[in-house]
């Protein structure tokens, strides 16, 4: 399929009133006002020097608001508007707007030719409040605008809050209003609109022209999923060493870890090199002592946290998974060499941090660093030995072990399957419940009364006795726990903790199924594998959007589900693209 049709498919899919317009390695983002005829710009950035707690971002106001589109009496003008990746056509009765990005840091408006017309803005410091001596003003970003054209009318009036500026021009056949917003101060060159433009759409059909083929049912999904996997990008910048996938530019500004991991997933279809930098993005702030940050934003890293309690925070270990997952698709071994020792030195961590009696199992002492934020495994208290967290260390450490070989160290190699298959032992000893069927967390070495599938984690180890293999899959495939429409749900339905709705106290993540279809190809469940897989991808087809999280009993995603989510887009491209392969479909 070639990259054009792509963006074809993509054309009206983009809801601006929902999702941002923005572009490969751009912090802005643009809205539109539900039902209204004017546009939003937004920050993908922290700015934690203006405000120190790590999730205000999430409720700052925008930097532009109230953007219209005008006539030459300064008229605000109603808009239809057509979405693709690169643009937006804004459709007046004057004629017809445009929206590309020029740059990263640079908005460039296509006005109606030989049209009197232009735009109105407010623009305000990033930051102001009232304190108890008067007031203060921040701001860190720097706004400039510009034309190609004869300007008309340019007034800067203050308001509320901030300013007002409208700007008019006299447009040729060609004629760009431009917005440069950035810490620099620089004064943008307004480029021709078809210049901008035809960059813009250049870029965007580079991208698409990569993606391998896809079973025609995925299509329309699939090219989302890879718009996604751009528009979610952020450049070098601060403490983000390398260009780097945001799961959400609105919900979740940053890298985070463990999504990192399910980022390169994608991009080793596509990029293997940008797919080697999501893992990068997160070696390069590996702490002295091992640890690797649960999050890095431009100015720092979230390696502690105060909520629900105080502790260092990190995510899942599987960053040594994810790494070989790319060298099987694009074998190097100068990237294992690379990456091998910090990955050592991070597994160390873990058990020199994280395991307070000294039994062989890791803790986790932050939900947080579960990943699992607000699962019912932690209402009973922390920290928590948990076989989610086991599981995952047991599988670095087979993946350590195939890395070593191939660094030619066989014998350190047999060392990490010896260390894999006594974690595997150390688990069925502390974890096993045999009258339940299942492994139990522990807290202060009780039981946590809570089923989820992370209680079934360890068949993904591969390692395990018959016996408990079955029991284990009895539990996955019941549909009064876990199997059924929508699967597979982060706590069990019979389970008194279920809730649907809440995060990870029972909606379907698509991670965590991605996880267990590796788990059931491992034991030789294949046709199991391929249900959970079909059931996922069938599940994230379902809806116009992609989603965080899916509600396990209607597969309709909840209200506080963040959309455009990355390892959605990630897991979804993966699975297809292994299901048209399979299947002898893609084209």
């Amino acid at each position: 399929m070639s990259a054009s049709s792509y963006v074809n498919l993509l054309r009206g899919r983009i809801d601006v009133t929902r999702v941002p317009f923005s572009d490969r390695g751009s912090r802005l983002m643009v809205f539109q006002a539900p039902g209204q005829s004017r546009l939003l710009v937004k920050l993908a950035e922290r700015l934690t020097r203006l405000q120190p707690d790590i999730d205000a971002y999430r409720h700052r106001p925008p930097f532009i608001c109230n953007l219209s589109l005008v006539d030459e009496e300064g008229e605000r003008l109603d808009f239809t508007t057509e979405t693709y990746p690169h643009r937006i056509a804004f459709h007046t009765r004057v004629g017809d707007f445009g929206l590309v990005f020029q740059d990263w840091h640079t908005l460039a408006f296509g006005i109606p030719p030989n049209t009197t017309a232009g735009l109105r803005f407010h623009v305000s410091p990033q930051f102001w409040e009232e304190t108890e001596q008067g007031g203060a003003f921040k701001a860190v970003r720097n706004l400039h605008y510009s034309t190609n054209a004869r300007p008309v009318r340019n007034e800067i009036e203050p308001e509320e809050g901030g300013y007002v500026v409208e700007f008019i021009v006299q447009a040729d056949d060609d004629s760009t209003i431009a917005i440069t917003i950035k810490d620099a101060i620089e004064q943008p060159q307004a480029l021709p609109f078809s210049a901008s433009l035809a960059s813009a759409e250049n870029r965007w059909t580079d991208w698409f022209d990569k993606v391998p083929p896809v079973a025609d049912r995925y299509r329309p999904t699939y090219a989302y999923a890879w718009w996604i996997m751009a528009n979610n990008l952020m450049s070098p910048y601060g403490r983000v060493a390398y260009e780097a996938m945001a799961p959400s530019k609105t919900n979740y500004v940053g890298l985070w870890l463990w999504d990192s991991a399910m980022h390169a997933l994608a991009y080793r279809y596509l990029d293997p090199e940008l797919a080697r930098n999501q893992i990068r993005a997160m070696l390069t702030c590996q702490l002295p002592d091992g640890m690797i940050p649960d999050a890095v934003y431009d100015e720092g890293i979230i390696a502690t946290i105060d909520h629900p309690i105080y502790a260092e925070v990190t995510k899942p270990p599987i960053l040594a998974w994810a790494a070989l997952k790319l060298h099987e698709t694009d074998p190097d071994l100068s990237f294992l060499q690379e990456v091998y020792v910090p990955l050592v030195r991070w597994n160390a961590w873990w058990f020199s941090m994280n395991d307070d009696d000294v039994d062989g199992l890791a803790q986790y002492n932050h939900p947080y660093s579960s990943g699992l934020d607000d699962s019912p495994l932690w209402d009973y208290g922390m920290p928590v030995e948990s076989p989610d967290l086991n599981t995952y260390l047991c599988v670095q450490m087979g993946s350590l072990a195939v890395m070593a070989e191939a660094l030619a160290m066989d014998a350190e190699g047999a060392m990490w399957r010896r260390r894999a298959a006594a974690i595997v032992h150390r688990m069925i000893e502390d974890f096993w419940d045999e009258e339940a069927g299942l492994f139990h967390a522990l807290h202060e070495e009780q039981p946590i009364p809570v089923v989820t599938p992370f209680n079934l984690y360890p068949l993904w180890t591969g390692q395990l006795p018959d016996h408990i293999r079955r029991r284990l899959l009895g539990h996955l495939t019941n549909p009064d726990r876990f199997w059924g429409e929508y699967i597979i749900p982060t706590v069990a339905r019979d389970d008194p903790h279920y809730d649907p709705e809440t995060m990870w106290r029972g909606p379907v993540w698509t991670n965590i199924n991605y996880f267990f279809v590796e788990a059931l190809e491992q034991v030789g469940e294949l046709e199991l594998a391929r249900t959970l897989r079909d059931r996922t991808l069938e599940l994230v087809m379902s809806q116009p959007g992609m989603y965080e999280y899916y509600n396990s009993q209607t597969g309709q995603p909840p209200p506080e589900a963040a959309e455009t989510f990355g390892w959605t887009a990630a897991v979804f491209i993966d699975l297809a693209i292994r299901a048209s392969r399979e299947e002898g479909t893609e084209r």
